[in-house]
């Protein structure tokens, strides 16, 4: 499939915030352990007076096991939850009363920062360039990109025709799908792809207008503009042409929200015919085209395993043949060049992965053969297939390289950086027959920068870098990286960043980030969000914790499971030890995650409350033994491998419940939190941060601030207009800025001019 590459298996989980990387760094500074709490608030003081609304209680008792829990804000969760995923306004009135009485308070707790907020929405949107543009990928006599305009908040999608006497962009842009214009009518929406046929006369995309990740299928004729079928609505929003462009292959999405079908039909609408269902409520399916184009290729795939199926793309009677059939712990992932299939895999104990060859005729498991070994400690994770060359994406070290091989010869090499730190991504477009690699390259200090590479010539041409309107000088800002030691010996890599004026004396606030579950690894990339807390005199840091891939696939084995909670120790271990290094201090940090990376922030304040000044849990993953203990749940089945059986395992249960943190809080005290959440959000339900917040308030012994922001009208991924999104980021940073004490200051200067 095109760009295969292990992050792309994966169904769950929230993007998370980018990370920002340096080389690691000897400290010379003095260890100062002495606690410094964050400044006395008048902010926090007023928020403290506000009466906070208290969830009803109505005690349940579960049975499971042979073990009794009792959890009394289960009615939270809608009976009909399926429903309200579609159709948020059947959601039950008492329900809908608590969560609307949450962000009133909410709202009284955050109103003397409104004028904060905006300040940080404006500084943020003003490092954005409004009217930027991607840089065009050809495709026959056209070059398709996507563009902004000044003010949108959606993408507008275009194409420019090609001269082929000169090879360049000749004419004026046809705008094949305006999202500003899709979106007048919706106060959400979400494109989930978007694809033009292959004789550029037709374009697909993908929409949700709820938040709940069900997507129309729309066809639009270009010469017309005219949307001349609706597929389907019940889609995952994964789809691809045939070769004909009469026919499209989509995936769709059953009433638990799982990926479970893949149908064929014409792109003039009328009967779709299945194809392919999944069986099996734990492996989700998706659909995508081979590197070559000559096959559409059918994943179905869990956690720690997968099975390939490929069907004709140029036949519209095809029928799906299986490459090999699934094993456990076993993943393969395709690539097709040089008359070969190539697969990715772990197969046979390549725990960092390796790629194997097979004929395109007879390409099962017996006829795999080594074209790259595994080598322990080097991790594969995407592969890239040319006529005539083949790219890999390696990391070592918790940094990437991408390699180039060449077919005829045998020779490969590396492409070179300079800096020591850096994030790397790279594209293949809709060439296949072609010696240029697009790859983009940036760090925390370096705008993101895009360039073609001359795979025969090693030549690279700059083609864009990103553009800061309002300004940004990398010298204004120092990255390091140090290796905080762990509670069993291990090693966990921390990224820094912080204004070059910011003093490393214990002093300064500090915000730590981080994720670690599914192997998603943070790369060192450029982020303009952090820097509005940065220049305001935070630290900004990001732990490289197990359960991500950063050093090697065995990173992810070792935070997953009944490892899990090395996961949290090593986030409590990168805290206390910027602590150490005098970066911050005890009592000064800020946790912050998402999703699953809200699991790991509850579960750091259950462990380590002292070390927080505040937490934020952005749609946080917390309820997890309730969670993995209801099979009707869109991700359970799957994520089972992930986290554990606790409907089958005794030791699963145990292991589950010792660390979430909905089952965890306990009568002590807490940091700051502030939770968000979305109301059709179905990879971490609503009811999640509300009960949490609910039951946190409850047992809390302290009087600090416990808030819940609930999104009425979007899911997982928040507001989907870009500038809707940064938004809730300003009252995210606002609320950090209030609980360390840097935010009074700032809100009687805004009120004095």
């Amino acid at each position: 499939m095109r760009h295969t590459t292990l992050a792309g298996r994966i169904g769950a989980g929230l993007a998370a915030l980018a990370a920002l990387t340096a080389c690691s760094q000897e400290s010379d500074m003095t260890t100062d352990t002495t606690d410094a709490a964050p400044t006395a608030s008048a902010l926090i003081a007023r928020a403290q007076t506000i009466e906070e609304p208290h969830a009803e209680q109505r005690p349940v008792e579960i049975e499971q096991l042979g073990i009794t829990r009792i959890d009394e804000y289960q009615w939270i969760k809608d009976e009909n939850w399926q429903q309200v995923m579609r159709e948020p306004e059947v959601l039950d009135s008492d329900i809908r009363e608590l969560l609307e009485a949450e962000n009133a308070y909410l709202d009284s707790v955050m109103e003397p920062t409104s004028d904060l907020q905006e300040r940080i929405f404006q500084e943020i949107r003003g490092r954005i360039k409004e009217d930027d543009s991607s840089v065009p990928e050809r495709d026959g006599a056209y070059e398709y990109f996507t563009r902004f305009r000044e003010g949108g908040q959606y993408p507008i999608y275009a194409r420019r025709p090609i001269d082929p006497d000169t090879g360049e962009a000749a004419g004026d842009e046809e705008i094949l799908v305006d999202g500003d214009a899709e979106a007048a009518d919706f106060d959400y929406l979400d494109f989930s792809g978007m694809e033009h046929s292959p004789n550029h006369q037709y374009v697909a995309y993908g929409v949700d207008v709820r938040g709940s990740e069900y997507y129309e299928i729309r066809i639009k004729e270009i010469a017309t503009g005219a949307v001349v079928a609706t597929l389907t609505d019940e889609s995952s929003g994964d789809f691809v042409w045939a070769n004909d462009s009469e026919t499209l292959y989509w995936v769709w999405r059953d009433e638990n929200s799982r990926s479970k079908r893949v149908y064929r039909q014409s792109r003039t609408g009328g009967a779709s015919e299945l194809i392919y269902e999944e069986p099996d409520d734990g492996f989700f399916v998706t659909v995508g085209l081979s590197d070559g184009d000559n096959y559409v290729v059918i994943n179905a795939g869990g956690h720690t395993s997968n099975e390939l199926r490929l069907v004709d793309a140029n036949d519209a009677a095809a029928e799906p043949q299986l490459v090999a059939a699934r094993e456990d712990n076993v993943e393969y992932y395709l690539t097709e060049a040089n008359d070969r299939f190539y697969f990715l895999t772990n197969a046979d104990g390549a725990v960092d992965f390796k790629i194997v060859s097979a004929p395109i005729d007879n390409p099962g498991r017996e006829n795999w053969e080594d074209f790259v070994a595994h080598r322990p400690g080097t991790l594969i994770n995407a592969v890239m297939g040319f006529a005539d060359w083949q790219v890999r994406m390696e990391r070592e070290n918790a940094l990437p390289r991408i390699v180039v091989h060449n077919y005829e010869s045998g020779e490969e090499y590396e492409i070179a950086f300079d800096e020591e730190a850096y994030s790397l991504g790279m594209s293949q477009g809709y060439e296949f027959a072609t010696d240029t690699l697009r790859f983009s390259y940036e760090s925390p200090s370096t705008p993101e920068e895009t360039y073609d590479f001359d795979m025969a010539s090693r030549e690279r041409e700059l083609l864009k870098r990103q553009e800061v309107p309002s300004g940004h000088d990398p010298e204004d800002y120092v990255v390091r990286r140090i290796m905080a030691p762990g509670h069993d010996g291990v090693e966990i890599p921390v990224t820094i960043l912080y204004h070059r004026d910011t003093p490393i004396d214990g002093s300064a606030p500090l915000m730590l980030y981080g994720y670690g579950s599914y192997g998603i690894t943070i790369p060192a990339s450029f982020r303009v969000t952090p820097l509005s807390l940065v220049d305001r005199g935070m630290v900004y840091a990001i732990a490289h914790i197990r359960g991500g891939m950063a050093n090697g696939y065995q990173w992810y084995l070792d935070g997953k499971l009944e490892h899990k909670i090395n996961t949290f120790r090593d986030f409590v271990s990168a805290g206390e030890a910027l602590a150490a290094e005098n970066y911050t201090s005890r009592g000064n940090i800020v946790a912050y995650g998402g999703s699953a990376g809200g699991l790991l922030v509850g579960a750091a304040i259950n462990m380590q409350p002292d070390l927080f000044a505040g937490a934020i849990a952005a749609v946080p993953f917390v309820d997890v033994l309730n969670t993995m203990s209801d099979a009707e749940l869109p991700l359970t089945p799957p994520e089972w491998p992930e986290w554990g059986n606790p409907l089958e395992s005794e030791e699963d249960y145990r292991t589950i419940e010792a660390y979430s943190p909905y089952d965890q809080i306990a009568e002590m005290d807490y940091p700051h939190l502030l939770a968000t959440g979305g109301l059709t959000d179905p990879r971490v339900t609503y009811w999640e941060p509300t009960k949490f917040v609910a039951r946190l308030r409850e047992h809390r012994t302290d009087d600090g601030l416990t808030l819940l922001k609930m999104n009425m009208g979007a899911g997982h991924g928040g507001a989907s207009g870009r500038f809707d999104a940064l938004r809730e980021t300003a009252l995210n940073w606002a609320f950090a800025l209030m609980v360390v004490g840097l935010a009074d200051e700032e809100v009687e200067a805004i009120a004095a001019e």
